[in-house]
């Protein structure tokens, strides 16, 4: 009698390749979106504008006029939020990273625990903190910022976080159909 729950390596090598080539396309689209987040977080062009006929530019932690950079010492709440939105995705992205990675192992005592599904998961959790983030970032900037100066654009910093975002969603996709397709293959599995 063969037990109900089958291992994902139980089935064909085709079908295998093709859950591990999910996988490898998510675990990519998942450090490539982490450097992002990281470097977007980091950096200080997240808008651009000009003050008093001078360049500026600012980030989430800085800003800087006539090549002089300053620390926001402001704790003003959109700040904070997008800080803290965009600290948490980059946590998640990075725990789904190690999830990811550790779901190409088959290790006996994680049976019950799909880490391919929890990658997934931490993946879309990661890519909503990002949605959340960069949405206040925007709304508070063209609200109130975009009045206050009137020759502004948003810069590259900012443009990063949106592509992270799209990164960690891919990943998510590529981590469930992972999942969906090691399901599947349990379903269809002699009982």
């Amino acid at each position: 009698m063969v037990p109900l729950k089958q291992s994902c390596s139980a089935a064909g090598p085709l079908s295998q390749l093709k859950m591990y080539s999910f996988m490898g396309g998510g675990l990519f689209c998942a450090i490539v979106g982490n450097i992002l987040l990281v470097v977007s977080t980091a950096t200080d062009y997240w808008m651009q504008y000009r003050l008093s006929g001078n360049y500026a530019h600012q980030g989430l932690w800085r800003y800087c006029i006539s090549n002089k950079c300053y620390m926001q010492t402001d704790s003003i709440a959109y700040w904070n939020a997008t800080r803290a939105f965009m600290i948490l995705s980059g946590m998640f992205c990075f725990a789904g990273i190690i999830a990811g990675i550790m779901s190409f192992a088959h290790f006996s005592s994680f049976e019950r625990f799909n880490r391919s599904f929890a990658a997934g998961i931490m993946f879309f959790v990661s890519t909503f903190f990002v949605l959340l983030g960069m949405a206040i970032y925007t709304g508070v900037t063209i609200n109130f910022l975009g009045r206050r100066f009137g020759d502004w654009r948003f810069s590259w910093s900012y443009i990063l976080g949106w592509v992270a975002m799209l990164m960690n969603f891919f990943a998510g996709i590529f981590y469930i159909c992972a999942y969906r397709m090691c399901e599947c293959r349990r379903g269809n599995g002699p009982r």
